[in-house]
């Protein structure tokens, strides 16, 4: 199950937030590690994630992944996590100032794209993004309706 990704490190993807590229243009993307409970990474390991609604945001110069649902163990007890629960997210300090100085921009927000299990860690793929206009939304159906068609096309030539 294990895959290659651009690297050729191993990966193992656990959730991936489709909607994300649908109403956001992605502009730059980070990989950061997470902080997590016991509880928390094998709810991980068992892909039980939803990326949906979540979003990066700085706190007292640390970034934090809030709104993003890891559900419960279902073989935890009553020390189980808060599936709601802010998680801290791990990058270099090169990068934190680069994220905050890109995220002071209006209109300028971090999503989690993917989160997988990278040699055995849990790590989550932000990218850097700007909300889409609905007219942007539709261009981007349109556009991707006509490389559909012209594919169709050239595959009969």
């Amino acid at each position: 199950m294990a895959k290659k990704n651009h690297q050729g490190l191993d990966t193992n993807l656990i959730a991936q937030n489709k909607k994300a590229r649908h109403d956001y243009t992605v502009t730059d993307t980070f990989e950061a590690g997470l902080v997590l409970t016991g509880t928390e990474i094998k709810s991980v390991r068992a892909r039980r994630v939803t990326l949906k609604d979540g979003y990066a945001q700085f706190h007292n110069g640390e970034l934090w992944l809030m709104n993003v649902h890891i559900a419960e163990f279902a073989g935890g007890n009553i020390f189980n996590h808060d599936p709601l629960r802010n998680r801290k997210l791990l990058l270099h300090k090169k990068e934190l100032k680069k994220l905050q100085g890109e995220l002071t921009a209006k209109g300028v927000t971090l999503v989690p794209l993917k989160m997988y299990l990278k040699h055995g860690y849990a790590k989550v793929l932000l990218g850097l993004a700007q909300g889409k206009h609905e007219y942007d939304k539709r261009n981007a159906i349109k556009k991707r309706e006509q490389d559909r068609q012209i594919e169709r096309v050239m595959k009969h030539y």
